[in-house]
């Protein structure tokens, strides 16, 4: 465990520089060929982005995630603008289907509180709004069957946090036979270990790491 939980790691003047060096450090082995990214075949999973890690006054803020807000926001408004599926994910417990999660939390996000949601300035006029209660937003909810509906092959994962709600997800869209793509800049979570450490396994053998505007360079060329 780092000495220092939190950090603002991104920040929004550095945040190209800084994602940068963290796709360099997990040496993603994929880089070397080309993406197989089809738009498509996509959807975008945007995870979490609510005011209870968000907001500075919570106890559950992440530093870094103001920092990626906007360009995820300008990737779901690019997705939108061409009619591909965007999901924003709520997290939402209560006793009852909080399983392990109330031994591992002292809080957990209730359906009650102002900060369970989403980020204001988010496009999610047109987008699905899914209600998840744990970090796997494919667990107990109807997101597979929402994307096969809309013939959806591929994903992108971005927002909050890297290591938990992110990651697992990530490894759940593969092993349901998705093809990932993973924000490096557009997921955040408390301290840079953390991220990076996700980075690392995720690029050996479960995603592609790609960045925000890598994929709007994409979109545009659609």
């Amino acid at each position: 465990m780092p000495s220092v939980l939190k950090e603002a790691y991104f920040t929004c003047e550095q945040l190209p520089a800084q994602a940068r060096q963290l796709l360099q450090q997990a040496e993603s082995p994929h880089r070397t060929g080309a993406s197989p990214f089809a738009l498509q075949q996509a959807a975008l999973l945007a995870l979490d982005l609510q005011q209870y890690f968000l907001d500075p006054a919570s106890h559950a803020f992440i530093p870094s995630a103001p920092a990626i807000l906007p360009g995820v926001a300008r990737l779901a408004s690019a997705f939108l603008a061409r009619s591909q599926p965007v999901v924003f994910t709520r997290h939402l417990n209560c006793p009852q289907d909080a399983g392990a999660m109330g031994f591992w939390w002292r809080y957990l996000i209730r359906p009650d509180d102002p900060r369970s949601a989403l980020a204001p300035g988010l496009p999610t006029e047109g987008a699905l709004i899914l209600e998840k209660s744990q970090y796997d937003a494919f667990y107990n909810t109807r997101l597979e069957e929402l994307l096969r509906q809309r013939g959806v092959s591929q994903v992108v994962i971005a927002g909050v946090m890297t290591h938990l709600c992110c990651e697992t997800t990530a490894r759940a869209a593969f092993v349901r036979g998705f093809q990932v793509f993973f924000l490096v800049d557009g997921t955040a979570t408390y301290n840079r270990r953390f991220h990076q450490a996700s980075l690392l396994n995720l690029a050996h053998g479960f995603a592609w790491l790609v960045f925000t505007d890598e994929l709007l360079a994409c979109l545009e060329g659609a």
